[in-house]
């Protein structure tokens, strides 16, 4: 029984699984959203919330314990002047996980970790960057090539390439 134990193993061994969610929450703080799968994203969660707990100490050892964690000082940074200031009246739930379904290759569940009341999230949208919006079957690139038709022109990253991939995907299927 696994009484008492904390967090999730993953398949991975302990420096693979903490240098992997040191890099996660290094872009979680940095960017205020991360898409990753299912089970990641539960234990990105307690990862974040901590670190926000730090930053909202305040204190020096506060502050070098997150930096033994958060890959980079610009984001330690960001974390105890910004991050602290905004949750400062919240009491905890930090991060909010939102599932999008199955990816594409191989069925994983994915899921979204964002920061609650980050700036430039609508009460609607659900998010933004390559999230898609909740809900949404594979959170996959559909709705951009649409967009990008229907605005008559092509953006940036997208256009020529969507065609290419879309053939190879139907004669292989």
């Amino acid at each position: 029984m696994r009484h008492r134990v904390a967090g999730k193993k993953l398949s991975r061994s302990p420096s693979h699984r903490r240098a992997l969610f040191r890099n996660l929450v290094t872009e979680l703080l940095d960017h205020e959203i991360v898409r990753t799968t299912g089970a990641k994203a539960k234990e990105l969660r307690r990862w974040g919330d901590r670190m926000i707990t730090l930053g909202k100490r305040g204190t020096l050892h506060a502050r070098r314990q997150a930096a033994s964690v958060v890959r980079r000082a610009d984001v330690v940074r960001k974390l105890f002047d910004e991050l602290a200031g905004r949750y400062a009246a919240r009491p905890g739930g930090y991060t909010r996980v939102v599932k999008l379904g199955q990816r594409r290759g191989d069925a994983a569940a994915l899921a979204v970790v964002e920061l609650v009341d980050r700036p430039g999230q609508d009460g609607g949208k659900g998010g933004g960057g390559r999230g898609g919006k909740p809900g949404g079957k594979s959170g996959g690139g559909k709705p951009g090539a649409a967009g990008a038709k229907a605005s008559g022109g092509k953006k940036a990253g997208q256009g020529g390439g969507d065609a290419a991939p879309k053939r190879r995907r139907a004669a292989a299927g």
